[in-house]
């Protein structure tokens, strides 16, 4: 049982051991607390612990729905960064604060959600409608399918003077992060007990259509239901943190190097590697130009990026054929 667990214990250790470091980075300092001071203790309570909060929750949620679509889409390159589903979360985060004067979060992530999950399903039917489709295609399709949506909404805030509010939506950062602002990124926590319940169905519903209907299991229903999941997730980070690339691209796909692909035994260890992901690339963003801070979104793009070139080349890599000379 222990030896089943033990890559998950390994890296809960390791999180465990990066979230109480974490605390201690930042410009204020904070090992007065060790002696019991107070001020000290505040500081934590409202900015260093709901920072790290919602670094843990963001990791682990994009990773996860990453994984759901991946798994959904039967495609590895597939995620909520090339499936539109954060171009439309944009949008509809954009749109709410043009629409409804003095929105609240509660109503922007709604409205993200919608936008999310009608342009993963545009995204889907897309990729459904093409004969003979390959790897690479689909991501591709992802991408140029997001710029379309990301050109509107930059169309919205050039029109309606929305820009400054545009740079906050597109740059991921934890910057603002603070007790009473970040509550909503809790929501990720259901949706993966959620996702961990339903992780059979999903496998099932990626093996194609007509095998999903042959074990009894509604097809459509069960795509529905695990792309709602990835927008939801997708939608309440938009809306507290921003954007942040690659999470749910390379940290399924470096995790199934080790686990495999089948979502129940891979769900727990994806998300614990998001986290640690996240966190160092937060704890770099902040140590890199100190006193200053880099946004997460920049410092995952860079890390991001050349990580993805290398399960892009271990993935498409065609080996060479052996060529055997028989002697006579």
């Amino acid at each position: 049982m222990i030896r089943k667990y033990r890559l998950a214990i390994i890296l809960a250790v390791i999180l465990f051991v990066l979230s109480f470091l974490s605390l201690f980075v930042g410009v204020l300092d904070i090992t007065p607390i060790l002696k019991g001071d107070f001020e000290a203790f505040e500081i934590v309570l409202i900015s260093r612990l709901p920072r790290l909060m919602a670094i843990i929750c963001t990791g682990v949620g994009m990773s996860i729905a990453g994984l759901i679509m991946q798994q959904l889409c039967m495609n590895k390159f597939v995620s909520p960064t090339t499936g539109a589903t954060i171009a439309s979360a944009q949008l509809g985060r954009l749109l709410a604060m043009l629409v409804f004067t003095g929105t609240t979060l509660a109503q922007q992530t709604l409205m993200s959600f919608a936008f999310a999950l009608l342009g993963t399903w545009i995204f889907v039917w897309l990729i459904q409608t093409i004969k003979f489709k390959d790897v690479i295609m689909v991501p591709l399709i992802g991408i140029m399918f997001s710029n379309v949506i990301g050109g509107v909404t930059s169309y919205f805030a050039y029109k309606y003077n929305m820009t400054q509010a545009l740079s906050a939506i597109l740059v991921g950062d934890f910057s603002l992060i603070i007790r009473g602002r970040y509550e909503i990124v809790y929501l990720i926590v259901p949706l993966v007990i959620i996702a961990y319940i339903y992780a059979n169905h999903f496998n099932i519903v990626g093996m194609g259509e007509n095998f999903a209907k042959n074990l009894g299991v509604n097809y459509n229903r069960m795509m529905f239901f695990g792309l709602s999941i990835a927008a939801l997730i997708t939608a309440s980070i938009v809306v507290i943190v921003g954007t942040i690339s690659y999470i749910g691209l390379i940290v399924p796909n470096i995790v199934s190097m080790f686990r495999g692909d089948k979502i129940q035994g891979s769900l727990v260890e994806v998300g614990l590697v998001g986290a640690i992901f996240v966190l160092i690339c937060d704890v770099i963003g902040r140590l890199i130009i100190f006193p200053y801070e880099l946004p997460i979104d920049l410092v995952a793009g860079v890390i991001g990026s050349i990580l993805f070139l290398g399960i892009m080349y271990r993935r498409l890599r065609v080996p060479k054929p052996k060529i055997r000379v028989e002697g006579r």
